[in-house]
């Protein structure tokens, strides 16, 4: 993967601001999934009964974070894939075990296909539920993630991502091509059909990853984003609050309901609050999300993300669904502190160490010994003299992720 340009002035290895902001679009997501499947609370639930958009803010931060690193270096395409199947892959086979037992335990039947298809990351191009919930339910973005990976190194070379002009025409039609697919939604009569196109499909999300791509290459060339960081945030929360009202008014079933919409219209949202974080981290502002336990939260959020539902799954299948309000609120505190322990163990036993091992032996990897370089000779006159010839040292800045 060759990749021109050079990085911009004035940037830094990492943006610990938007490890701090992963932690909360998880938080969302896990509310998202306790209020719908284990009952609601007084206006938590009403803020984040669309908490599923916590996906389109992962997608955004992705393209932001993976341009942001690569911009600028030449890294070739077998080692920056590597590199991400080290980062997705170990925990997505530990936790997809760990659902199939509980599923089991719960006398549950698992299809096989399911969980096949889980594994290799191609669940969420095929729309039928077996596939898209088998394994671990929550995996299907990682599907849609290793799409993302394979595109990238395309985008980043596009000439319509170079220039700053060509970049702002980009994030409008982006943007529009978001809401086009959204309106699109009508022309889908199958309600379960339209829920995997709109929804699930890799290359409806591809929109929201691209627009992070160009945002983070705006960023490391030296542009800054018109609001700033509270501001940013002030408008994602007034985007959930626009949510409530609609969603009472508008049933999940129509086209036109917020559900579709509160992931496909929130990523230019969520575009400026990574921006805005980025900013202030490099402007060495102070956002609260970069003290030492946001930071390890921001670390666990992949964990919690992949196992949350199973524990939810869990615990409803042990003592069932709550009857009151406190029964609720009892079962929500269980399971986010049961949760985040999970999500810690697993983050330092598994998803860390085995990242770490398979980066050290894989392609580019400070273990695997490089191959002797081949002499080459050239013949002056009736005497030869080797030449050494082989690949030129390349390192590269440790990745924000």
């Amino acid at each position: 993967m060759r990749v021109p340009g050079a990085s911009g002035p004035g940037t830094r290895d990492r943006l610990a601001s938007l490890t701090g902001l992963r932690f909360w679009a998880a938080l969302a997501v896990v509310l998202y999934h306790l209020s719908r499947q284990t009952g609601t609370l007084p206006w938590i639930s009403d803020l984040t009964w669309y908490g599923r958009s916590g996906v389109t803010f992962f997608f955004v931060l992705s393209g932001f974070v993976l341009a942001w690193t690569y911009d600028g270096k030449t890294v070739p395409a077998a080692v920056f894939l590597w590199r991400r199947f080290a980062r997705i892959w170990p925990l997505l086979a530990v936790s997809t075990a760990v659902s199939v037992i509980v599923w089991r335990m719960l006398g549950t039947d698992v299809s096989l296909k399911g969980v096949a298809a889980t594994l290799g990351l191609v669940n969420s191009w095929i729309p039928e539920r077996e596939y898209l919930v088998g394994g671990n339910p929550a995996a299907w973005s990682l599907s849609d993630e290793a799409w993302f990976y394979l595109l990238f190194p395309v985008l980043l070379v596009l000439p319509v991502l170079r220039t700053a002009r060509a970049r702002r025409w980009s994030v409008v039609v982006l943007c529009a091509a978001s809401v086009a697919v959204w309106f699109a939604g009508a022309l889908i009569a199958e309600p379960a059909l339209r829920l995997w196109a709109l929804d699930y499909f890799p290359v409806t999300r591809t929109l929201q990853f691209a627009l992070g791509v160009a945002a983070g290459l705006a960023v490391k060339r030296g542009w800054r984003p018109p609001v700033g960081l509270g501001w940013a945030v002030a408008l994602v929360v007034a985007w959930h609050v626009v949510l409530v009202p609609w969603s009472r008014a508008v049933p999940d079933a129509l086209w036109y309901s917020p559900y579709s919409a509160s992931h496909l219209l929130s990523a230019p949202f969520f575009t400026l609050l990574v921006a805005a974080a980025a900013t202030a981290d490099l402007e060495g502002r102070r956002t609260g999300l970069t003290g030492p336990w946001m930071i390890r939260l921001g670390h666990w959020s992949f964990a919690w993300y992949l196992f949350h539902e199973i524990v939810i799954r869990a615990l409803l299948g042990e003592t069932g669904r709550p009857g009151t309000r406190g029964e609720t609120a009892a079962l929500w505190l269980v399971v986010l502190v049961v949760s985040l322990a999970v999500a810690a163990v697993a983050y330092h036993c598994v998803e860390h160490p085995l990242e770490r091992l398979l980066r050290r032996n894989g392609p580019g990897g400070a273990n695997r010994s490089p191959a002797p370089p081949r002499p080459r000779t050239r013949r002056r006159g009736k005497s030869e003299a080797a030449i050494p010839s082989g690949p030129s040292p390349m390192t590269e800045k440790k990745s924000i992720q």
